[in-house]
């Protein structure tokens, strides 16, 4: 088995059980408890499993949230190909909302050279991007900063956003399930990614394959609240039919 089949093998074993054991994982993938243990520091840095005596947990079971810097490392091919398939949503003229996540920098980044938009976010990171474009104009959202996403969050960005009509809503989530629909940890981040999506005419949702079937704390919106769904080709085939059916588009990179 090669090191990125054992990798997905034990992230899919974590999140799938309250706890994976390392003497259970290197009997099943026929290595040795050292190679295991290996591969579990790998993951840790990526943010995606956190380490226990005996084993390791996956950060969802944690109620953990990795920090921007943790999660821009996880899963960058496949970000990075959702982000440039998100450019086609991206209007010529009008405006646009970039919500914050690692996901959202890379549209940002993208941004084509012509046309005439507004660009409006919560994420610092994406008003620096658009900071330095002198052909774009930049409205950036108040409130209180979270460190962990550096998104701003609070009443100061939420009363702007009932006075605006944005034409598109590029979303990120932690989660999207079919049963808990759209989630992240924190409730007034939720409360802001609500009132983004009700001041869009387009909302269009940018996910990797690892947030399907994950539920998080606060639900901000549900699969039939979305236009569109830009995610990877790792989705399982049967949890894609059942996105399909409720309604929004699907975008597979």
């Amino acid at each position: 088995m090669h090191q990125h089949e054992r990798h997905n093998l034990i992230v899919s074993r974590a999140r799938a059980a309250t706890r994976i054991e390392v003497s259970a994982l290197a009997e099943e993938m026929d290595v040795t408890p050292e190679t295991v243990r290996r591969d579990l520091t790998v993951l840790e840095r990526r943010g995606l499993v956190r380490r226990v005596h005996g084993g390791a947990v996956a950060v969802e079971r944690l109620g953990f949230e990795p920090t921007l810097d943790v999660r821009s490392g996880h899963r960058a091919a496949d970000k990075q190909r959702i982000a440039q398939a998100a450019l086609a949503f991206v209007p010529e003229a009008g405006t646009i909302l970039l919500d914050a996540g690692t996901t959202t920098i890379g549209v940002a980044e993208g941004l084509p050279r012509e046309g005439e938009l507004n660009v409006l976010t919560n994420s610092l990171p994406v008003a620096a991007v658009i900071a330095r474009r002198p052909d774009l104009s930049l409205f950036v959202l108040g409130g209180r900063v979270r460190s962990r996403t550096q998104a701003t969050i609070g009443s100061w960005g939420l009363g702007p956003l009932r006075d605006v009509h944005i034409d598109v809503a590029f979303i990120g989530t932690n989660g999207l399930s079919l049963t808990a629909g759209l989630t992240t940890p924190d409730q007034a981040e939720a409360a802001t990614k609500q009132a983004m999506m009700a001041a869009a005419a387009q909302v269009v949702v940018l996910a990797d394959s690892s947030k399907v079937g994950a539920a998080h704390f606060a639900k901000f919106g549900s699969l039939a609240d979305i236009d569109v769904l830009i995610t990877d080709s790792g989705i399982d085939p049967e949890v894609l039919d059942e996105i399909r059916a409720t309604g929004p588009e699907v975008v597979l990179t």
